[in-house]
């Protein structure tokens, strides 16, 4: 009998295994040397929690909000692409794991299953919806357009792809989508099948040089703006000086992110990242973060940093390949449980105890 799953490395490991190497490569792949990549998780083990003791313990919660919307814990599920390569159900299993854990899923413009499908079948989730900004401007509006209409919470637009980094594996693989799946958001074939085609290289970079816009700026931002009432989470921001444009263009949060270290290789992991855009916000909006975040230590560490929200994507992936919707669930409470007993072995009885001073730079101590 096969030992049980019980660490986000432990899905990693059995999905690894299950899934295809087109699959697997293009989920796992990082840009270039895959240097960011790397240190996205050896990063986190430049910090050490200081835990403070002899504190009252006994009620415990791990609950928060974002954008006013109560939630378990400050764990929430990142946009990725393509997840019904993982599983039968993708992004409608997903969306039901985070509905029943209580938090936030944020569906990817490039899903393999549509925003209607999402919305019809895991109705009680709180969904977030990202977005690409596209050459044609009618297909992004309409977009939006259908996300709020579903019932979607909020628009996350990612500014940091007006192209696709360089990926060698994909390149390697010659990535396609699986012919049996299209990006069910687009109603036309010629949209959809550009993914499924890779003219010698990836099928993704192929989709993308076709229909993303390079010229993005930030005149695009209040564009967006103007086109909804929905509050606008900037995803991809690594500097204060880009944090700052953002605050001034209305962003309701910005999201600390490298993109899952898939972009530029050689940008700072984003735990490194995130104090400089903390800040700068100075709490005149929320921040979130992600990239290489895979145990409740982590997630600690990120929230002592000042984090409100901490988005996983690969780890729900894994998930979803090994149980379907029951993994993704697993996987979510695997990180809760690991937060829950950081928190109380370190004096953290809720989620605002989780203060600055509990983590400290390695290199401190070496200097005593």
């Amino acid at each position: 009998m096969a030992p049980p799953l019980v660490c986000v490395s432990d899905y990693e490991k059995e999905a690894r295994r299950l899934l295809p190497l087109n699959a697997f490569g293009y989920y796992q792949s990082g840009a270039l040397d895959e240097v960011t990549l790397k240190e996205n998780k050896d990063a986190m083990n430049r910090w050490y929690i200081r835990p403070r003791l002899l504190r009252d313990m006994s009620q415990r919660s791990t609950s928060t909000t974002i954008l006013g919307h109560k939630v378990s814990g400050p764990i929430g599920i990142a946009p990725t692409a393509m997840q019904r390569m993982a599983s039968t159900d993708g992004e409608c299993a997903n969306a039901r794991a985070a509905a029943r854990f209580g938090t936030v899923f944020t569906m990817s413009t490039l899903s393999t299953s549509s925003i209607e499908e999402v919305a019809e079948r895991a109705p009680s989730s709180l969904r977030f919806f990202q977005v690409y900004i596209y050459k044609d401007r009618e297909v992004t509006a309409k977009l939006v357009q259908r996300a709020e209409a579903a019932g979607f919470s909020a628009l996350v637009l990612t500014v940091d792809t007006p192209s696709l980094g360089i990926r060698r594996e994909d390149e390697r693989t010659k990535f396609t989508l699986p012919s049996h799946l299209k990006i069910a958001n687009f109603l036309t074939n010629d949209m959809s099948s550009r993914m499924n085609t890779s003219a010698g290289g990836s099928g993704a970079n192929e989709y993308v040089k076709s229909l993303f816009d390079p010229t993005l700026n930030w005149g695009d931002v209040d564009w967006l703006k103007r086109l909804t009432k929905l509050p606008i989470v900037l995803k991809g921001i690594l500097t204060a000086e880009d944090a700052l444009l953002g605050l001034e263009a209305g962003a309701a949060a910005i999201w600390v992110s490298n993109h899952g270290a898939r972009q530029v290789d050689g940008v700072p992991p984003t735990i490194e990242a995130l104090p400089e855009i903390v800040k700068a916000v100075d709490g005149r909006c929320e921040v979130y973060v992600d990239g290489g975040f895979s145990s409740g230590t982590h997630i600690f560490t990120a929230l002592a940093l000042g984090a409100q929200m901490v988005f996983l994507g690969r780890p729900l992936l894994w998930g979803l390949t090994c149980e379907g919707e029951e993994g993704a669930y697993n996987i979510l409470n695997i990180l809760q449980q690991e937060l829950g007993s950081t928190m109380a072995l370190s004096g953290c009885a809720t989620v605002k105890d989780i203060t600055r001073d509990m983590v400290i730079r390695k290199e401190f101590y070496s200097r005593l």
